[in-house]
């Protein structure tokens, strides 16, 4: 689902763990909420996948390991067979390979399982309207692996304009972003990469959620991000946090 698009209606959401405890005890709270509609509870992947096309639901709230059929698989095949369902990990592992596997597969946020009612709830209205949702610790760890990574070349030099000459010579610095961002485009990354929604971006930068939506978007053809996964990536990846 795009940054436009906004879902009508309850979420409609597919839980998936293979305790019983567990996965009937989140569809219980969820069915508290007003906005948020439990289609279904699946015991592993293999039955994930199954349930899908018989439940649509926007959002699946998919737990990793389980015995028969794990959840980074039962992901990669939902992704790829209903592209318009969003996937939701909620696992009680938070090392790098786990959020690596889930996010290498299409998952589009990960949660642990210390999270509460609200954060989950919060996770999945924000997966339902294309934003992606990562714990603390996820975002943490992102950063950490990408700040261990090889660095990336600098970009090439741009050709000076004139507009630049001038400027230089009245002694006004212009920073240059890679990929033709500017500051603002840069200012609403870092917001992305924090987890912000965009009402809180257009909160914490003064301008109306409309303009979040349009750099959103301009950002993400410029970077060439299909998520807000992807652009976290992509902050982390070009140091833009420590700039």
């Amino acid at each position: 689902m795009s940054e436009t698009q906004r879902p009508t209606g309850p979420v409609r959401v597919l839980v998936v763990d293979d305790q019983q405890i567990v996965r009937e005890g989140l569809m219980s709270l969820l069915d508290l909420m007003d906005d948020i509609e439990v289609v279904g509870g699946a015991a592993d992947g293999v039955e994930a996948v199954s349930m899908v096309a018989g439940t649509r639901p926007q959002v699946v709230l998919m737990d990793l390991r389980m015995p028969r059929g794990g959840g980074v698989e039962a992901t990669a095949r939902i992704v790829a067979d209903h592209p318009e369902v969003t996937v939701l990990a909620l696992s009680t592992y938070a090392d790098d390979e786990s959020i690596a596997a889930a996010l290498g597969a299409g998952a589009r946020g990960y949660l642990t399982k210390d999270a509460n009612r609200e954060q989950i709830a919060m996770a999945i209205r924000n997966s339902a309207h294309g934003q992606s949702t990562f714990d603390p610790t996820v975002t943490r760890r992102l950063a950490a692996a990408l700040a261990a990574a090889p660095p990336v070349p600098p970009p090439a030099p741009v050709q000076e304009t004139e507009a630049v000459r001038r400027a230089k010579a009245r002694g006004v610095r212009r920073k240059v972003f890679p990929d033709g961002l500017t500051n603002r485009e840069v200012d609403v990354l870092r917001l992305i990469a924090d987890g912000l929604s965009n009402p809180e971006i257009a909160g914490a930068l003064f301008i109306e959620e409309a303009t979040v939506k349009t750099h959103i978007n301009n950002v993400f053809a410029k970077i060439d991000a299909r998520n807000r996964a992807d652009a976290v990536r992509y902050v982390f990846r070009q140091g833009l946090d420590r700039l």
